[in-house]
């Protein structure tokens, strides 16, 4: 057998860098309401790249490469060099975690407090006041709220 050579007109997709994934030319190319949809199309089998069946949304796209979705082509354009990625984000989000760790270990200290402070919360009613008194600007040292006089 022959291949035979069918010429169609496509849309261009212009994207600022490559690869990029499937869904994501969907979106762009306006093919789509929105990510959740494009997956789902994908993945139902709506969609072709480069006149095979595609099912994985997040196949990596190419400058040139064509897809036909919805009775549309779409051709990804890209003049920018292939740029994969790198180890260097994933060390940075590993960072990330671990600065907000000693934020967390607050966040359960906080949760914990409040527990304790219950009962004073109830005595604020009016019977029971503090005695010292506290500045309105001032954050309660238990929650981390401000304190509001009335």
């Amino acid at each position: 057998m022959s291949q035979e050579e069918i010429e169609v007109e496509a849309i261009g997709i212009e994207v600022s860098s490559q690869p990029i994934e499937l869904y994501k030319v969907l979106k762009i190319a306006n093919a789509v309401s929105g990510g959740g949809e494009a997956k789902m199309a994908i993945s139902e089998g709506y969609v072709a790249v480069n006149g095979e069946l595609e099912q994985r949304k997040r196949r990596k796209m190419y400058d040139g490469d064509l897809v036909e979705f919805n009775e549309e082509y779409y051709v990804v354009l890209c003049d920018q060099p292939v740029q994969e990625p790198s180890d260097e984000p994933v060390k940075k989000k590993a960072e990330k975690p671990a600065a907000k760790k000693p934020q967390s270990q607050k966040a359960n200290n906080k949760g914990n407090k409040p527990k304790k402070s219950a009962p004073k919360k109830a005595n604020k009613g009016g019977k029971n006041k503090p005695s010292e008194p506290k500045a309105v600007n001032s954050a309660d040292q238990s929650t981390g709220r401000k304190l509001m006089s009335f």
